[in-house]
């Protein structure tokens, strides 16, 4: 039986995800064919088992490398700078921002080293991240650019997931844009960035053994109206379709998004590519706030994340939700199966 290694980064251990790891893993355990590798803070950890009164359910390792010795298991790998730290739990702090960076580039590391054959990340702060001296905008970027990609050649999709996948319909969206301000939109929306966030997304849709036509959302409200309410589609979507057309890729549109969502959200598109963050973002989170997973499509190696923020104000409650995590957890072990 091959032994397939998982990271887990606690992200900002000043927010919820230590929680969201203690309340899974103390409950559920791992496969027998499966070593999970938390990263971060056990400062964190050992708070949250305080407060569920949980037993602890991981060994502590001096370094990844011990992994290859090692069996299936939960094991915590803390960066040495973090041993001497705080993390005042529900506080956005600089601290919380240099464990999510320094978490983030050991997992590259170990990812890099082969030891590891996915990523889950839970949730960080931004703005902390940049304050600690990670100068990236999140998530997404830091491991494009960490991992040799680029952040030009990765695709943010979000999806609603359950573990188990069942059979009722579910939003599958990417996006052409992330976060930049709505103003910069229309001149980051260019046909080469269309037709790699196809492609991905039809390798993506291939991976989860679905079919059909990913339907592209026009930029402008009913899809410029052939022109009189701007001019993007014509100019840049509907050529870049052309090329994807050409390749064999299955998609259709421009479709105005306000109706292509209500389809989509029937079932009649396995994926949807928005051209901007709130286009796709409002109707995914309508459907599946509490359950979707956030995938970086591009990356070398799977890595998926909650969609949610760091949760600074549910921290010592016990009443943040875990779905997101779980479908997450059970994305990225798909994901890492089918890569074999």
């Amino acid at each position: 039986m091959s032994m397939r290694t998982l990271c887990v980064t606690l992200g900002d251990p000043c927010g919820i995800g230590p929680e969201l790891v203690v309340r899974h893993f103390t409950e559920a355990g791992v496969p027998d064919d499966e070593r999970i590798l938390l990263i971060g803070p056990e400062l964190a950890l050992e708070r949250e088992l305080e407060f569920f009164h949980k037993p602890s359910f991981f060994r502590v390792i001096k370094s990844p490398a011990e992994l290859s010795d090692l069996g299936p298991g939960v094991y915590l790998f803390e960066p040495p700078e973090l041993s001497r730290l705080g993390f005042p739990p529900g506080e956005a702090v600089v601290e919380g921002g240099l464990a999510a960076g320094a978490s983030l580039d050991a997992a590259v590391n170990v990812l890099r080293s082969g030891l590891a054959q996915g990523l889950l990340t839970c949730p960080l702060n931004k703005a902390m991240l940049q304050k600690a001296g990670f100068n990236f905008a999140g998530h997404t970027e830091f491991l494009a650019e960490k991992l040799g990609v680029g952040a030009e050649n990765v695709c943010m999709h979000l999806c609603g997931h359950e573990p188990g996948e069942s059979s009722k319909p579910k939003l599958r969206v990417s996006l052409v844009t992330t976060h930049p301000a709505l103003r910069d939109v229309p001149k980051l929306v260019t046909q080469e960035r269309i037709l790699h966030c196809l492609r991905l997304t039809a390798d993506f849709v291939k991976t989860l053994g679905l079919d059909g036509e990913i339907a592209v959302c026009g930029l402008n409200p009913h899809a410029g109206e052939s022109g009189r309410i701007g001019d993007e589609e014509i100019i840049t979507i509907n050529p870049a379709l052309e090329t994807a057309k050409a390749e064999g890729l299955n998609v259709v549109g421009p479709i105005p998004a306000d109706t292509l969502f209500h389809f989509a959200a029937k079932g009649e598109y396995p994926a949807v590519l928005a051209m901007y963050h709130d286009q796709g973002l409002g109707p995914l989170k309508l459907l599946h706030f509490s359950e979707a997973v956030n995938v970086t499509l591009g990356l070398p190696y799977p890595r998926t994340s909650p969609d949610h923020g760091t949760g600074y104000d549910l921290v010592g409650t016990g009443k943040a939700s875990i779905h997101s995590f779980e479908a997450a957890l059970d994305m990225v072990r798909r994901l890492m199966a089918k890569k074999g």
